[in-house]
């Protein structure tokens, strides 16, 4: 029995650190924040680009038909 003692401390003394706790979390969740902003903008900014550099290049895109205001 003396032996698991000195393997396993007494933990009833041990305490969280919330202070770095806290700034850990805040910190990844401004990263995965930041990164999420950026990924959803590149996205859009890549369709943008493509949608462009097509556009001018041999007009094979498809002509948007105008549909006629519904009646009542």
């Amino acid at each position: 029995m003396d032996a698991t003692e000195t393997v396993f401390p007494d933990q009833s003394d041990f305490e969280y650190d919330y202070e770095t706790l806290r700034t850990t979390g805040v910190i990844l969740a401004v990263i995965m924040f930041v990164s999420g902003i950026l990924i959803a903008l590149s996205k859009k900014f890549t369709k943008c680009v493509k949608s462009s550099s097509n556009s001018g290049s041999s007009g094979t895109q498809i002509p948007k038909t105008e549909v006629p205001p519904p009646t009542v």
